[in-house]
Protein backbone atom coordinates (compact mmCIF):
# COMPACT_ATOMS: atom_id res chain seq x y z
CA UNK A 1 0.00 0.00 0.00
CA UNK A 2 1.47 3.38 -0.98
CA UNK A 3 2.29 5.93 1.72
CA UNK A 4 0.54 9.09 0.69
CA UNK A 5 1.51 12.53 1.90
CA UNK A 6 0.45 13.60 5.37
CA UNK A 7 0.08 17.28 4.45
CA UNK A 8 -3.18 18.27 6.13
CA UNK A 9 -4.52 20.63 3.44
CA UNK A 10 -3.69 18.16 0.66
CA UNK A 11 -5.42 15.30 2.48
CA UNK A 12 -8.51 17.42 3.16
CA UNK A 13 -8.84 18.42 -0.49
CA UNK A 14 -8.32 14.83 -1.65
CA UNK A 15 -11.17 13.71 0.63
CA UNK A 16 -13.70 16.04 -1.07
CA UNK A 17 -16.46 14.85 -3.38
CA UNK A 18 -17.15 16.68 -6.68
CA UNK A 19 -20.18 18.46 -5.20
CA UNK A 20 -18.11 19.59 -2.20
CA UNK A 21 -15.40 21.02 -4.47
CA UNK A 22 -18.00 22.90 -6.49
CA UNK A 23 -19.59 24.24 -3.31
CA UNK A 24 -16.20 25.40 -2.01
CA UNK A 25 -15.54 27.53 -5.09
CA UNK A 26 -19.02 29.07 -4.95
CA UNK A 27 -18.54 29.80 -1.26
CA UNK A 28 -15.15 31.50 -1.77
CA UNK A 29 -16.24 33.57 -4.78
CA UNK A 30 -19.43 34.62 -3.02
CA UNK A 31 -17.47 35.83 -0.01
CA UNK A 32 -14.68 37.63 -1.85
CA UNK A 33 -14.51 40.18 -4.64
CA UNK A 34 -10.81 39.48 -5.21
CA UNK A 35 -10.80 37.31 -8.33
CA UNK A 36 -8.90 35.35 -9.50
CA UNK A 37 -8.13 34.29 -5.94
CA UNK A 38 -4.84 32.74 -4.97
CA UNK A 39 -6.63 30.32 -2.65
CA UNK A 40 -8.59 28.90 -5.60
CA UNK A 41 -5.40 28.67 -7.62
CA UNK A 42 -3.75 26.79 -4.75
CA UNK A 43 -6.85 24.62 -4.32
CA UNK A 44 -6.81 23.63 -8.02
CA UNK A 45 -3.06 22.92 -7.93
CA UNK A 46 -3.39 20.64 -4.90
CA UNK A 47 -6.46 18.92 -6.35
CA UNK A 48 -4.53 17.97 -9.51
CA UNK A 49 -1.61 16.43 -7.61
CA UNK A 50 -1.53 12.68 -6.91
CA UNK A 51 1.06 13.18 -4.12
CA UNK A 52 2.03 16.35 -2.30
CA UNK A 53 5.23 17.89 -3.72
CA UNK A 54 5.94 21.43 -2.50
CA UNK A 55 8.79 22.08 -4.95
CA UNK A 56 6.67 21.11 -7.96
CA UNK A 57 3.76 23.13 -6.56
CA UNK A 58 5.83 26.34 -6.37
CA UNK A 59 7.45 25.77 -9.77
CA UNK A 60 4.06 25.47 -11.49
CA UNK A 61 2.52 28.45 -9.63
CA UNK A 62 5.06 31.27 -9.91
CA UNK A 63 2.76 33.93 -8.42
CA UNK A 64 2.72 32.01 -5.09
CA UNK A 65 5.97 32.57 -3.20
CA UNK A 66 7.43 30.17 -0.69
CA UNK A 67 6.99 32.81 2.04
CA UNK A 68 3.27 33.08 1.25
CA UNK A 69 2.58 29.36 1.01
CA UNK A 70 2.25 28.54 4.71
CA UNK A 71 -0.27 31.32 5.43
CA UNK A 72 -2.12 30.66 2.18
CA UNK A 73 -2.51 26.98 3.03
CA UNK A 74 -3.78 27.82 6.52
CA UNK A 75 -6.35 30.19 5.00
CA UNK A 76 -7.38 27.61 2.40
CA UNK A 77 -7.79 24.94 5.12
CA UNK A 78 -10.12 27.21 7.11
CA UNK A 79 -12.18 28.12 4.02
CA UNK A 80 -12.64 24.47 2.99
CA UNK A 81 -13.85 23.56 6.49
CA UNK A 82 -16.18 26.56 6.56
CA UNK A 83 -17.72 25.59 3.22
CA UNK A 84 -18.18 22.00 4.38
CA UNK A 85 -19.83 23.18 7.58
CA UNK A 86 -22.56 24.89 5.58
CA UNK A 87 -23.53 21.89 3.46
CA UNK A 88 -23.14 19.28 6.23
CA UNK A 89 -25.08 21.21 8.86
CA UNK A 90 -28.50 19.69 8.24
CA UNK A 91 -27.15 16.13 8.52
CA UNK A 92 -25.42 16.49 11.87
CA UNK A 93 -27.11 17.04 15.23
CA UNK A 94 -23.87 18.44 16.74
CA UNK A 95 -23.58 21.11 14.03
CA UNK A 96 -27.26 22.00 14.43
CA UNK A 97 -26.85 22.47 18.18
CA UNK A 98 -23.67 24.48 17.64
CA UNK A 99 -25.53 26.80 15.27
CA UNK A 100 -28.35 27.34 17.77
CA UNK A 101 -25.81 28.10 20.50
CA UNK A 102 -24.17 30.66 18.19
CA UNK A 103 -27.58 32.30 17.62
CA UNK A 104 -28.26 32.37 21.36
CA UNK A 105 -24.90 34.08 22.00
CA UNK A 106 -25.51 36.66 19.25
CA UNK A 107 -28.92 37.52 20.75
CA UNK A 108 -27.37 37.71 24.22
CA UNK A 109 -24.66 40.09 23.00
CA UNK A 110 -27.41 42.27 21.50
CA UNK A 111 -29.09 42.48 24.91
CA UNK A 112 -32.08 40.42 23.72
CA UNK A 113 -32.07 38.08 26.73
CA UNK A 114 -35.59 36.70 26.43
CA UNK A 115 -35.01 35.81 22.77
CA UNK A 116 -31.74 34.15 23.70
CA UNK A 117 -33.52 32.09 26.38
CA UNK A 118 -36.16 31.02 23.86
CA UNK A 119 -33.48 29.70 21.50
CA UNK A 120 -31.80 27.89 24.40
CA UNK A 121 -35.13 26.36 25.44
CA UNK A 122 -35.66 24.91 21.94
CA UNK A 123 -32.07 23.75 21.89
CA UNK A 124 -32.56 22.04 25.26
CA UNK A 125 -35.52 20.05 23.93
CA UNK A 126 -33.52 18.92 20.89
CA UNK A 127 -30.51 17.97 23.04
CA UNK A 128 -32.71 15.83 25.32
CA UNK A 129 -34.37 14.10 22.35
CA UNK A 130 -30.99 13.01 20.97
CA UNK A 131 -29.36 12.32 24.38
CA UNK A 132 -26.78 15.08 23.89
CA UNK A 133 -26.01 15.74 27.55
CA UNK A 134 -22.75 17.65 27.05
CA UNK A 135 -24.70 20.21 25.00
CA UNK A 136 -27.41 20.22 27.66
CA UNK A 137 -24.72 21.09 30.19
CA UNK A 138 -23.59 24.05 28.04
CA UNK A 139 -27.18 25.24 27.66
CA UNK A 140 -27.81 25.13 31.42
CA UNK A 141 -24.52 26.95 32.06
CA UNK A 142 -25.56 29.73 29.67
CA UNK A 143 -29.08 29.91 31.13
CA UNK A 144 -27.63 30.28 34.64
CA UNK A 145 -25.35 33.04 33.40
CA UNK A 146 -28.27 35.01 31.96
CA UNK A 147 -30.43 34.50 35.06
CA UNK A 148 -27.62 35.49 37.44
CA UNK A 149 -26.72 38.70 35.58
CA UNK A 150 -30.13 39.93 34.50
CA UNK A 151 -33.61 39.92 36.01
CA UNK A 152 -35.60 38.16 33.30
CA UNK A 153 -38.61 37.27 35.49
CA UNK A 154 -39.01 34.24 33.22
CA UNK A 155 -40.58 32.11 35.97
CA UNK A 156 -40.74 31.58 39.73
CA UNK A 157 -38.21 29.25 41.38
CA UNK A 158 -36.11 29.47 38.21
CA UNK A 159 -32.83 29.32 40.15
CA UNK A 160 -33.77 26.13 41.99
CA UNK A 161 -34.99 24.46 38.81
CA UNK A 162 -31.75 25.25 36.94
CA UNK A 163 -29.65 24.06 39.89
CA UNK A 164 -31.56 20.75 40.08
CA UNK A 165 -31.32 20.23 36.31
CA UNK A 166 -27.57 20.90 36.39
CA UNK A 167 -26.96 18.36 39.16
CA UNK A 168 -28.87 15.64 37.27
CA UNK A 169 -27.07 16.37 33.99
CA UNK A 170 -23.66 16.40 35.72
CA UNK A 171 -24.38 12.99 37.29
CA UNK A 172 -25.51 11.65 33.91
CA UNK A 173 -22.39 12.90 32.15
CA UNK A 174 -20.15 11.50 34.90
CA UNK A 175 -21.67 8.01 34.52
CA UNK A 176 -21.44 8.13 30.72
CA UNK A 177 -17.82 9.29 30.96
CA UNK A 178 -16.85 6.45 33.33
CA UNK A 179 -18.49 3.81 31.14
CA UNK A 180 -16.97 5.21 27.94
CA UNK A 181 -13.55 5.20 29.65
CA UNK A 182 -14.03 1.54 30.56
CA UNK A 183 -15.06 0.65 27.01
CA UNK A 184 -12.01 2.43 25.59
CA UNK A 185 -9.58 0.83 28.06
CA UNK A 186 -10.91 -2.67 27.31
CA UNK A 187 -10.55 -2.06 23.56
CA UNK A 188 -7.06 -0.62 24.04
CA UNK A 189 -5.97 -3.77 25.93
CA UNK A 190 -7.24 -5.92 23.07
CA UNK A 191 -5.46 -3.86 20.39
CA UNK A 192 -2.22 -4.16 22.36
CA UNK A 193 -2.38 -7.82 23.43
CA UNK A 194 -5.22 -9.62 21.66
CA UNK A 195 -7.21 -12.22 23.61
CA UNK A 196 -6.43 -13.50 27.13
CA UNK A 197 -3.64 -16.08 26.94
CA UNK A 198 -4.01 -17.76 30.33
CA UNK A 199 -5.70 -17.56 33.71
CA UNK A 200 -3.27 -14.85 34.86
CA UNK A 201 -4.35 -12.61 31.97
CA UNK A 202 -7.99 -13.28 32.73
CA UNK A 203 -7.62 -12.62 36.47
CA UNK A 204 -5.79 -9.37 35.75
CA UNK A 205 -8.49 -8.30 33.27
CA UNK A 206 -11.35 -9.07 35.65
CA UNK A 207 -9.69 -7.09 38.44
CA UNK A 208 -8.93 -4.24 36.02
CA UNK A 209 -12.55 -4.28 34.79
CA UNK A 210 -14.03 -4.15 38.30
CA UNK A 211 -11.72 -1.30 39.32
CA UNK A 212 -12.91 0.86 36.42
CA UNK A 213 -16.59 -0.16 36.48
CA UNK A 214 -18.75 2.62 38.01
CA UNK A 215 -20.17 1.74 41.44
CA UNK A 216 -23.76 2.45 40.40
CA UNK A 217 -24.66 0.85 37.06
CA UNK A 218 -28.05 -0.69 37.85
CA UNK A 219 -30.55 0.16 36.59
CA UNK A 220 -29.24 1.92 33.47
CA UNK A 221 -31.82 3.75 31.41
CA UNK A 222 -30.06 6.22 29.12
CA UNK A 223 -28.95 5.48 25.58
CA UNK A 224 -25.24 6.29 26.03
CA UNK A 225 -24.94 4.53 29.39
CA UNK A 226 -26.32 1.34 27.82
CA UNK A 227 -24.19 1.78 24.68
CA UNK A 228 -20.89 1.90 26.58
CA UNK A 229 -22.05 -0.71 29.12
CA UNK A 230 -22.78 -3.23 26.36
CA UNK A 231 -19.53 -2.35 24.58
CA UNK A 232 -17.50 -2.87 27.77
CA UNK A 233 -19.02 -6.21 28.72
CA UNK A 234 -19.07 -7.46 25.12
CA UNK A 235 -15.41 -6.53 24.65
CA UNK A 236 -14.43 -8.18 27.92
CA UNK A 237 -16.29 -11.38 26.94
CA UNK A 238 -14.50 -11.44 23.57
CA UNK A 239 -11.05 -11.03 25.14
CA UNK A 240 -11.85 -13.86 27.58
CA UNK A 241 -13.13 -15.91 24.61
CA UNK A 242 -16.62 -16.29 26.04
CA UNK A 243 -18.19 -15.98 22.59
CA UNK A 244 -21.75 -16.75 23.67
CA UNK A 245 -21.66 -13.91 26.20
CA UNK A 246 -20.02 -11.70 23.61
CA UNK A 247 -22.88 -12.50 21.23
CA UNK A 248 -25.52 -11.59 23.81
CA UNK A 249 -24.03 -8.15 24.54
CA UNK A 250 -23.43 -7.46 20.85
CA UNK A 251 -27.07 -8.29 20.11
CA UNK A 252 -28.23 -6.03 22.97
CA UNK A 253 -26.24 -3.16 21.47
CA UNK A 254 -27.75 -3.61 18.00
CA UNK A 255 -31.22 -3.91 19.57
CA UNK A 256 -30.58 -0.64 21.45
CA UNK A 257 -30.29 1.17 18.11
CA UNK A 258 -33.25 -0.69 16.65
CA UNK A 259 -35.35 0.53 19.58
CA UNK A 260 -34.29 4.17 19.07
CA UNK A 261 -33.80 4.45 15.29
CA UNK A 262 -33.14 8.20 15.25
CA UNK A 263 -29.85 7.44 17.04
CA UNK A 264 -28.66 5.41 14.03
CA UNK A 265 -28.07 8.71 12.21
CA UNK A 266 -26.54 10.36 15.30
CA UNK A 267 -24.15 7.53 16.22
CA UNK A 268 -23.80 5.74 12.89
CA UNK A 269 -20.22 4.63 13.53
CA UNK A 270 -21.17 2.95 16.82
CA UNK A 271 -24.08 1.19 15.12
CA UNK A 272 -21.82 -0.10 12.33
CA UNK A 273 -19.30 -1.31 14.94
CA UNK A 274 -22.15 -3.01 16.82
CA UNK A 275 -23.19 -4.94 13.70
CA UNK A 276 -19.53 -5.84 13.12
CA UNK A 277 -19.21 -7.22 16.67
CA UNK A 278 -22.41 -9.21 16.20
CA UNK A 279 -21.13 -10.66 12.91
CA UNK A 280 -17.83 -11.57 14.59
CA UNK A 281 -19.72 -13.34 17.38
CA UNK A 282 -21.67 -15.39 14.82
CA UNK A 283 -18.39 -16.28 13.11
CA UNK A 284 -16.84 -17.64 16.31
CA UNK A 285 -20.06 -19.53 17.11
CA UNK A 286 -20.04 -21.15 13.64
CA UNK A 287 -23.45 -19.62 12.96
CA UNK A 288 -23.08 -18.97 9.22
CA UNK A 289 -26.79 -18.32 8.54
CA UNK A 290 -26.99 -15.56 11.16
CA UNK A 291 -23.69 -14.16 9.90
CA UNK A 292 -25.12 -14.03 6.38
CA UNK A 293 -28.23 -12.23 7.69
CA UNK A 294 -26.12 -9.57 9.42
CA UNK A 295 -24.01 -9.13 6.27
CA UNK A 296 -27.30 -8.38 4.50
CA UNK A 297 -28.21 -5.86 7.22
CA UNK A 298 -24.87 -4.06 6.90
CA UNK A 299 -25.03 -4.11 3.10
CA UNK A 300 -28.48 -2.48 3.28
CA UNK A 301 -27.11 0.11 5.73
CA UNK A 302 -24.40 1.14 3.22
CA UNK A 303 -27.23 2.56 1.07
CA UNK A 304 -28.52 4.74 3.93
CA UNK A 305 -27.71 8.47 3.50
CA UNK A 306 -26.00 8.51 6.92
CA UNK A 307 -23.43 6.08 5.48
CA UNK A 308 -23.47 6.87 1.76
CA UNK A 309 -22.91 10.61 2.28
CA UNK A 310 -20.35 10.36 5.07
CA UNK A 311 -16.78 9.35 4.15
CA UNK A 312 -15.94 8.05 7.62
CA UNK A 313 -19.05 5.89 7.92
CA UNK A 314 -18.73 4.56 4.37
CA UNK A 315 -15.09 3.51 4.94
CA UNK A 316 -15.87 1.80 8.27
CA UNK A 317 -18.91 0.01 6.81
CA UNK A 318 -16.97 -1.41 3.85
CA UNK A 319 -14.10 -2.50 6.10
CA UNK A 320 -16.45 -4.54 8.25
CA UNK A 321 -18.55 -5.76 5.34
CA UNK A 322 -15.57 -7.36 3.60
CA UNK A 323 -14.15 -8.69 6.87
CA UNK A 324 -17.45 -10.48 7.43
CA UNK A 325 -17.54 -11.81 3.86
CA UNK A 326 -14.05 -13.26 4.30
CA UNK A 327 -15.11 -14.79 7.62
CA UNK A 328 -18.09 -16.43 5.93
CA UNK A 329 -15.72 -17.94 3.35
CA UNK A 330 -13.58 -19.29 6.22
CA UNK A 331 -16.57 -20.92 7.90
CA UNK A 332 -17.66 -22.64 4.71
CA UNK A 333 -14.17 -23.49 3.48
CA UNK A 334 -14.74 -21.40 0.33
CA UNK A 335 -11.14 -20.23 -0.02
CA UNK A 336 -11.29 -19.80 -3.80
CA UNK A 337 -14.26 -17.48 -3.38
CA UNK A 338 -12.25 -15.56 -0.77
CA UNK A 339 -9.20 -15.15 -3.02
CA UNK A 340 -11.46 -13.90 -5.81
CA UNK A 341 -12.23 -10.88 -3.58
CA UNK A 342 -8.56 -9.95 -3.10
CA UNK A 343 -8.20 -7.78 -6.23
CA UNK A 344 -11.15 -5.62 -5.17
CA UNK A 345 -9.89 -5.53 -1.57
CA UNK A 346 -6.48 -4.31 -2.72
CA UNK A 347 -8.15 -1.48 -4.64
CA UNK A 348 -10.21 -0.65 -1.56
CA UNK A 349 -7.11 -0.60 0.67
CA UNK A 350 -5.27 1.68 -1.78
CA UNK A 351 -8.24 4.00 -2.17
CA UNK A 352 -8.74 4.40 1.58
CA UNK A 353 -5.07 4.08 2.61
CA UNK A 354 -4.93 7.54 4.18
CA UNK A 355 -7.89 6.71 6.43
CA UNK A 356 -7.17 3.14 7.56
CA UNK A 357 -5.35 2.34 10.80
CA UNK A 358 -2.54 -0.23 10.84
CA UNK A 359 -4.52 -2.70 12.95
CA UNK A 360 -7.38 -2.93 10.45
CA UNK A 361 -4.97 -3.27 7.50
CA UNK A 362 -3.08 -6.07 9.28
CA UNK A 363 -6.34 -7.95 9.93
CA UNK A 364 -7.10 -7.81 6.19
CA UNK A 365 -3.59 -8.97 5.31
CA UNK A 366 -3.81 -11.93 7.69
CA UNK A 367 -7.23 -12.97 6.40
CA UNK A 368 -6.07 -12.65 2.78
CA UNK A 369 -2.93 -14.70 3.56
CA UNK A 370 -5.06 -17.38 5.22
CA UNK A 371 -7.35 -17.46 2.18
CA UNK A 372 -4.42 -18.06 -0.16
CA UNK A 373 -2.96 -20.69 2.18
CA UNK A 374 -6.30 -22.51 2.35
CA UNK A 375 -6.54 -22.34 -1.43
CA UNK A 376 -3.12 -24.00 -1.79
CA UNK A 377 -1.11 -20.89 -2.78
CA UNK A 378 1.52 -20.67 -0.03
CA UNK A 379 3.64 -18.21 -2.04
CA UNK A 380 0.90 -15.57 -2.07
CA UNK A 381 0.22 -16.27 1.61
CA UNK A 382 3.88 -15.51 2.43
CA UNK A 383 3.68 -12.27 0.43
CA UNK A 384 0.85 -10.92 2.60
CA UNK A 385 2.27 -12.27 5.86
CA UNK A 386 5.56 -10.46 5.19
CA UNK A 387 3.63 -7.16 5.22
CA UNK A 388 2.66 -7.82 8.84
CA UNK A 389 5.99 -9.34 9.93
CA UNK A 390 7.96 -6.40 8.50
CA UNK A 391 5.65 -3.83 10.14
CA UNK A 392 7.14 -1.61 12.82
CA UNK A 393 4.04 -0.98 14.94
CA UNK A 394 3.85 -2.58 18.38
CA UNK A 395 0.27 -3.83 18.46
CA UNK A 396 -1.75 -7.07 18.37
CA UNK A 397 1.09 -9.30 19.52
CA UNK A 398 -1.17 -12.32 19.02
CA UNK A 399 -1.74 -11.42 15.37
CA UNK A 400 2.01 -10.90 14.87
CA UNK A 401 2.74 -14.27 16.46
CA UNK A 402 0.25 -16.15 14.31
CA UNK A 403 1.44 -14.38 11.20
CA UNK A 404 4.91 -15.74 11.90
CA UNK A 405 3.55 -19.20 12.66
CA UNK A 406 1.54 -19.36 9.44
CA UNK A 407 4.61 -17.96 7.65
CA UNK A 408 6.63 -20.96 8.90
CA UNK A 409 4.01 -23.49 7.82
CA UNK A 410 3.69 -21.84 4.40
CA UNK A 411 7.48 -22.12 3.87
CA UNK A 412 7.29 -25.76 4.96
CA UNK A 413 4.57 -26.32 2.33
CA UNK A 414 6.82 -24.70 -0.26
CA UNK A 415 9.73 -26.99 0.70
CA UNK A 416 12.02 -24.14 1.84
CA UNK A 417 13.73 -26.30 4.46
CA UNK A 418 17.02 -24.38 4.49
CA UNK A 419 15.20 -21.16 5.31
CA UNK A 420 12.90 -22.91 7.78
CA UNK A 421 15.59 -23.67 10.36
CA UNK A 422 16.53 -19.99 10.55
CA UNK A 423 12.90 -18.88 10.69
CA UNK A 424 12.04 -21.29 13.51
CA UNK A 425 14.77 -19.83 15.74
CA UNK A 426 13.77 -16.28 14.87
CA UNK A 427 10.07 -16.85 15.50
CA UNK A 428 10.67 -18.81 18.68
CA UNK A 429 12.70 -15.89 20.06
CA UNK A 430 9.98 -13.44 19.03
CA UNK A 431 7.18 -15.38 20.68
CA UNK A 432 9.23 -16.17 23.76
CA UNK A 433 10.04 -12.46 24.17
CA UNK A 434 6.33 -11.68 23.95
CA UNK A 435 5.61 -14.32 26.62
CA UNK A 436 3.05 -15.60 24.18
CA UNK A 437 3.58 -19.34 23.74
CA UNK A 438 0.51 -21.53 24.17
CA UNK A 439 0.43 -25.31 24.42
CA UNK A 440 -0.57 -25.68 20.76
CA UNK A 441 2.23 -23.38 19.65
CA UNK A 442 4.81 -25.29 21.70
CA UNK A 443 3.72 -28.55 20.05
CA UNK A 444 3.92 -27.04 16.55
CA UNK A 445 7.40 -25.62 17.17
CA UNK A 446 8.61 -28.91 18.60
CA UNK A 447 7.32 -30.63 15.47
CA UNK A 448 8.78 -28.11 13.01
CA UNK A 449 12.20 -28.32 14.65
CA UNK A 450 12.58 -31.96 13.66
CA UNK A 451 10.22 -32.43 10.69
CA UNK A 452 12.62 -31.33 7.95
CA UNK A 453 15.10 -33.98 9.12
CA UNK A 454 12.59 -36.79 8.66
CA UNK A 455 12.55 -39.16 5.71
CA UNK A 456 9.43 -39.01 3.48
CA UNK A 457 8.06 -42.32 4.84
CA UNK A 458 8.31 -40.93 8.43
CA UNK A 459 6.18 -37.85 7.75
CA UNK A 460 2.70 -39.35 7.99
CA UNK A 461 3.29 -40.98 11.42
CA UNK A 462 4.80 -37.68 12.64
CA UNK A 463 1.74 -35.74 11.48
CA UNK A 464 -0.55 -38.26 13.16
CA UNK A 465 1.32 -37.98 16.48
CA UNK A 466 1.18 -34.17 16.33
CA UNK A 467 -2.56 -34.26 15.65
CA UNK A 468 -3.13 -36.49 18.71
CA UNK A 469 -1.07 -34.14 20.91
CA UNK A 470 -2.90 -31.04 19.66
CA UNK A 471 -6.37 -32.56 20.06
CA UNK A 472 -5.91 -32.64 23.82
CA UNK A 473 -5.98 -28.81 23.79
CA UNK A 474 -9.23 -28.63 21.83
CA UNK A 475 -11.45 -28.15 24.90
CA UNK A 476 -9.13 -25.61 26.56
CA UNK A 477 -10.64 -22.15 26.06
CA UNK A 478 -7.21 -20.49 26.38
CA UNK A 479 -6.09 -22.47 23.34
CA UNK A 480 -9.06 -21.53 21.16
CA UNK A 481 -7.14 -18.70 19.50
CA UNK A 482 -4.81 -21.28 17.92
CA UNK A 483 -7.79 -23.01 16.31
CA UNK A 484 -9.50 -19.75 15.29
CA UNK A 485 -6.44 -18.06 13.84
CA UNK A 486 -4.83 -21.03 12.15
CA UNK A 487 -7.01 -24.18 12.18
CA UNK A 488 -3.91 -26.31 12.62
CA UNK A 489 -5.95 -29.48 12.97
CA UNK A 490 -7.48 -29.13 9.50
CA UNK A 491 -4.00 -28.60 8.04
CA UNK A 492 -2.69 -31.74 9.77
CA UNK A 493 -5.69 -33.78 8.66
CA UNK A 494 -5.07 -32.65 5.09
CA UNK A 495 -1.41 -33.76 5.30
CA UNK A 496 -2.39 -37.15 6.72
CA UNK A 497 -5.20 -37.85 4.26
CA UNK A 498 -3.49 -36.15 1.28
CA UNK A 499 -6.63 -34.06 0.71
CA UNK A 500 -6.55 -30.26 0.19
CA UNK A 501 -7.20 -28.34 3.42
CA UNK A 502 -10.12 -26.60 1.69
CA UNK A 503 -11.95 -29.92 1.34
CA UNK A 504 -11.28 -30.83 5.00
CA UNK A 505 -12.79 -27.54 6.23
CA UNK A 506 -15.76 -27.84 3.87
CA UNK A 507 -16.46 -31.33 5.22
CA UNK A 508 -16.29 -30.05 8.82
CA UNK A 509 -18.62 -27.18 7.94
CA UNK A 510 -21.21 -29.56 6.51
CA UNK A 511 -20.99 -31.79 9.60
CA UNK A 512 -21.43 -28.82 11.95
CA UNK A 513 -24.29 -27.50 9.82
CA UNK A 514 -26.12 -30.84 9.96
CA UNK A 515 -25.66 -31.07 13.72
CA UNK A 516 -27.03 -27.53 14.27
CA UNK A 517 -24.22 -26.91 16.77
CA UNK A 518 -25.66 -23.70 18.29
CA UNK A 519 -29.24 -24.19 19.44
CA UNK A 520 -31.60 -21.20 19.06
CA UNK A 521 -32.45 -21.20 22.79
CA UNK A 522 -28.74 -20.75 23.62
CA UNK A 523 -28.76 -17.48 21.72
Amino acid sequence: MSNRSTDTVFLLIKSLEKSEKRNFKLYVKRNSADTPLKVIQLFDALDKMSDYDEVALLNKNKNISKQQLSNLKAHLYKLVLSSLRLIKQEDNISLQLHEKMDFARILYNKGLYMQSLKVLDKMKEQARTFHQFTYLQQILFFEKKIESLYITRSMQDRAQQLADESIKVDEKISLISQLSNLSLLVYSWYIQHGVARNEQDEDYLRLFFQEHLPAETEPLGGFYELLYYYQSYGGMAFICQDFLKNYRYSQKLVDLFQGDEKMIEVETAHYIKGIHNLMTAHFYLWNDKKLEEEIGRLKKLTRHPAVRENDNHRIIAYQYLFTARLNLCFLRGEFKKGTDMVLFLEKLLRKFSIYLDTHRVWVFYYKIASMYFGNGDSGKAVEYLNRIINGKENLRTDLQCYSRLLHLIAHYEMGNFELLEYLIKSVYRFMGKMDNLSGVEEEIFRFLKQVFRLHPHELKPAFEKLLVRIKKFEGNRFETRAFHYLDVMSWLESKISHVPVQQIIQKKYLLKKNRNGIKPEML
